[in-house]
């Protein structure tokens, strides 16, 4: 796993958690904990609730699905009880990346689990929730709809509830829903609040979500610096004009790199996309405006290779864990210096090293003193 790792060996969790969770652990070669999961998962296990400043690439993930897990396995939870756990995820790339880790996890168990999700039939994932899903990953509007309108979807038993990335999925304009699906399931659960800021609007879910006096967990609790150590991260400047044949030539030189570029509108990406690809400089992109099965054939392709360009608007930024990328480069400076942090989070995963690249033009300087 990404993140600062310490040398609490996942091995020392044997007395509360059950073996076929600590084999599926194993099996996905991780043998020390990273900081957010040494400070979650025990009192987690003991069923506190909790809210944890987890920064992407953290480990945040087998933080929360660890305890989920392990509360199922403990309840002997079948499908004819229905859904024991939901995790929201803010976009359905993290939903999907969050499902393929518990996947991994749930190898050696046999609760059912299921993925929830705009962008995918309706129907289906209906049938599915009236056989009974026990771990249910989903997005925030999907999840609501069902709640709402499919009545054979059994949510009455629910142990535990995981936000990740609370903060953004604030961000996409899911707070409505959020608040929706707070209000409906069972007061008496556990709930797991994960986010890379602390906002009010945080401390705002926090106090309708959260019960029993929360555990508040920071990780090397220097609130000021979101990202991550082995950064290094510069800018240049540039008159617009000039922009294209900067990207251009930078990407050109660095051909045999991954390289992730960030453009603030869907627009962009493929305007730039098409024009790259028209000058043989091959690349990859998604945006919000493709299917998304092509948005998920594309970033999976992306991860897979050793090199190559990916292009992307800030859908694709947020708690993806895209494995080592040489450099980000921001096209277009973020609107919001957290977006700034969220982005570069890219790079520079579990103490590598990385590097950012900021193009600004001559009047956005402003924007450096806001990330100072």
């Amino acid at each position: 796993i990404r993140g600062p790792v310490t040398d609490v060996p996942f091995s020392s969790l044997e007395e509360t958690v059950c073996e076929p969770t600590l084999k599926g652990v194993a099996d996905m070669s991780f043998t020390c904990m990273t900081e957010i999961q040494a400070k979650s998962i025990p009192p987690l296990l003991e069923g506190r609730d909790i809210l944890a400043a987890a920064k992407t690439g953290s480990g945040k993930t087998l933080a929360f699905l660890i305890p989920a897990v392990e509360l199922m396995y403990k309840l002997k939870f079948m499908p004819r009880n229905g859904t024991g756990v939901i995790v929201l995820s803010p976009t359905r790339e993290l939903a999907m990346q969050t499902y393929g880790v518990l996947k991994e996890l749930l190898k050696y168990h046999c609760h059912t689990y299921g993925l929830i999700m705009g962008g995918t039939s309706r129907s289906s994932e209906a049938d599915k929730l009236a056989k009974g899903i026990n771990i249910v990953v989903a997005t925030p509007g999907r999840l609501l709809d069902h709640m709402q309108n499919t009545p054979q979807f059994m949510f009455k038993n629910l142990q535990c509830l995981v936000i990740d990335e609370a903060d953004r999925i604030l961000e996409v304009g899911f707070e409505e829903e959020l608040k929706q699906i707070v209000r409906l399931l069972p007061k008496r659960r556990q709930t797991m609040l994960f986010s890379a800021t602390q906002t009010r609007k945080i401390e705002d879910l926090a106090r309708v979500s959260l019960k029993r006096e929360p555990l508040y967990v920071g990780v090397d609790d220097n609130k000021d610096q979101a990202t991550v150590e082995g950064l290094e991260q510069g800018y240049v400047v540039c008159p617009s004009e000039k922009r294209f044949l900067l990207l251009f030539t930078f990407l050109k030189k660095n051909r045999k790199k991954k390289i992730m570029v960030f453009f603030s509108s869907c627009m962009s990406v493929k305007y730039h996309y098409e024009l790259l690809n028209y000058i043989d400089l091959p690349v990859m992109a998604i945006h919000g405006r493709q299917k998304q099965t092509k948005r998920t054939t594309t970033f999976f392709q992306f991860c897979n290779s050793d090199t190559g360009t990916l292009l992307c608007t800030d859908v694709a930024a947020r708690g993806l864990d895209i494995p080592a990328v040489d450099w980000i480069v921001q096209f277009d400076p973020p609107d919001d210096p957290k977006e700034y942090i969220h982005r570069v989070g890219r790079t520079a995963r579990a103490g590598g090293r990385g590097h950012a690249l900021l193009i600004l033009r001559p009047e956005e300087l402003g924007f450096l003193r806001y990330l100072k």
